[in-house]
């Protein structure tokens, strides 16, 4: 059986979780505090996901702070930033705007910031 140790970062207390995994398969969550602690273990030893956050170039050279929408695989985060990097956008923007849609499974890439 295979134990991963991680710091929870669903809520300031930064519980340190233990996940004991039987091949892929979580069989048990220690050290949480609430609820969303085991949800955030469980999800993170078997498909860990980020947001991602970076800067796309716009028309006048310009950076433009952009980020996904919801998480993706973590496993995915260079091929998205293969993506994002050829991208360069027209301003004007405003903050939420979609910069790239459906990056992938759904996720989108928006504006973070409003440029005249």
């Amino acid at each position: 059986m295979k134990e991963v140790n991680l710091t929870c970062i669903e809520c300031p207390l930064g519980c340190d979780i233990t996940a004991k995994l039987d091949g892929e398969k979580v069989v048990r969550i220690d050290g949480n505090s609430c609820p969303r602690g085991k949800i955030y273990a469980e999800a993170e030893v078997i498909c860990p996901k980020r947001v991602i956050t970076t800067t796309v170039k716009t028309q006048d050279g310009r950076m433009l702070p952009v980020k996904s929408d919801k998480p993706i695989e973590k496993s995915k985060t260079f091929e998205a930033m293969k993506i994002i990097n050829g991208v360069t956008v027209k301003t004007p923007i405003k903050i939420g705007e979609t910069v790239i849609e459906n990056i992938y499974e759904g996720v989108n890439v928006v504006a973070c910031a409003n440029l005249k």
